[in-house]
């Protein structure tokens, strides 16, 4: 047998084992769960995994935009008029966070962490200087106070003349500085001198809450690490500040951002629905008496008292009512939704946006005759957009790692494509092998060299033969 004829039987044999293994292994899902168990220990939140670091210091440019609602129609207001309201903004401030005091506790289950912010004026993303363009807004220290004194006659009166006295009316003017970082406020300062806990200065940043378990419970990620393996068919769970508790997301649609698969997510209206479109939401409400509608949440507990109502900006995903009460709101999808880019295989951040408005609910106070021509209404102070895409060092690093896991993980499928490779030439060798053997037989063919018999006189008669001539030679 020639080393040609021993080949064939070979690369059939390898190539059907080929076969028999990669569909074995792919049917068996071996490689993909290995490769899923190495992913999870990647991932997680201990010393020295490949997220620890990023979680700590994340390397993604954080960018925070404010974007201001200014009163333009005070005194038609004052006369009955809705509230007409000019959005200005952004001013824009990157946000450098970190994880202070980092430590594991219960054997390495949890982390405890203190989450460090700091922020700087970015000149070039911003509409102006905020120490300069003034905003008329309503007045939050004026109008927690009168809150927290409502009910009570004597104390309401002594607020309103004070108020009086100090010049602090129900709405005021303030640079968009002021307005953020913090001003000292007359107000609080007088209400100091007989409540030692009240604090002097006011700023929209220094702003057991509920009433359930649910309601109480922190939920989720702080939404800056998510697990890996996402499906779209899962809900994921986030605290959210601004809002003063959890809330949970959806998956909307497939995108990609750098070359990046990422999940969608974003919450959904039934998360700010009123209790009679969601019971669950019930829990939620500071009391049976001052739930509102959808779209809206009061997190007055979180906020001192202070009378501030939580929204996604311009009302989105809230009831129409709420738009209409105030000229100048116009919920947009594009502009105004929250939403987690997330790849759904390691669970990495690719793009965000977390955006939320601050209301306060503004109505008749029995005792501050200024207000005696005031419906309730929600009154948008300002909304924020927190906003990141991934770097493009992190991107890099995130394909080479998304390369991998594909590798190793369609491992099983790259056998049987070898397997089918070595089969089609297991083929065609075959196929080689028989033209040979029937060139051959050819070659070893014979024709009569004369028609004409001869006579031996000791053989006998006989035909004299020739070999075949090639037609092609």
């Amino acid at each position: 047998m020639t080393r040609r004829s021993c080949a064939i039987p070979a690369v059939g044999i390898i190539a059907a084992l080929l076969l028999v293994a990669g569909i074995g292994l792919f049917l068996s899902h071996a490689f993909r769960t290995l490769m899923q168990e190495r992913l999870k220990k990647e991932i997680v939140l201990v010393e020295g995994s490949r997220v620890f670091e990023s979680w700590k210091k994340p390397p993604p440019p954080v960018y925070m935009e404010f974007f201001f609602f200014n009163f333009t129609n005070m005194d038609m207001f004052f006369q009955g008029a809705k509230p007409e309201v000019q959005q200005v903004g952004p001013y824009t401030y990157r946000e450098y966070r970190y994880k202070d005091n980092v430590s594991m506790v219960e054997n390495g289950s949890k982390v405890v962490a203190y989450n460090t912010k700091s922020f700087v004026f970015v000149r070039e993303k911003s509409v102006g200087d905020p120490t300069v363009d003034i905003i008329t807004t309503v007045n939050i220290p004026a109008w927690a106070v009168m809150t927290k004194v409502k009910g009570s006659f004597w104390r309401a009166n002594m607020v309103s003349i004070w108020m009086s006295s100090l010049g602090s009316g129900l709405f005021t003017t303030r640079t968009v500085d002021e307005l953020l970082w913090g001003y000292v406020d007359p107000l609080l300062t007088r209400v100091a001198t007989t409540q030692k806990d009240v604090e002097t200065i006011f700023g929209l940043i220094r702003l057991t809450f509920w009433t359930s378990n649910q309601s109480n419970s922190i939920n989720g990620s702080d939404g800056s690490a998510f697990h890996p393996l996402l499906k779209k068919d899962e809900r994921i769970y986030i605290f959210t500040p601004d809002l003063c508790r959890s809330i949970y997301m959806e998956f909307e649609k497939d995108v990609e951002v750098k070359g990046i698969p990422a999940y969608r997510f974003t919450p959904p209206r039934s998360v700010l629905a009123s209790k009679e479109e969601n019971p669950a939401n019930e829990g939620f409400c500071v009391s049976p008496q001052e739930c509102l509608g959808t779209g809206l949440l009061k997190v007055s507990p979180c906020r001192r008292g202070a009378p501030v109502v939580a929204s996604f900006p311009h009302f989105h995903l809230g009831d129409s009512k709420y738009v209409d009460a105030v000229e100048g709101m116009s919920p947009q999808w594009e502009d105004h939704q929250t939403f987690l880019d997330l790849n759904p295989t390691t669970g990495v951040i690719v793009r965000a946006n977390k955006r939320a408005q601050i209301n306060i609910l503004i109505s008749r106070i029995v005792g501050f005759p200024k207000t005696k021509g005031f419906n309730e209404t929600v009154f948008p102070i300002m909304f924020l957009n927190e906003s990141v895409v991934i770097d493009d060092a992190s991107a890099a690093k995130v394909q080479k790692l998304l390369l991998i896991v594909n590798l190793v993980s369609n491992f099983p499928l790259i056998i049987v494509g070898l397997g089918a490779l070595m089969l089609a030439i297991f083929i065609v060798l075959l196929i080689r092998a028989r033209k040979q053997q029937t060139s051959t037989e050819e070659e070893t063919s014979y024709t009569p060299a004369s028609d004409k018999e001869k006579e031996d006189p000791q053989n006998g008669t006989y035909i004299a033969l020739t070999a075949k001539e090639d037609p092609q030679a």
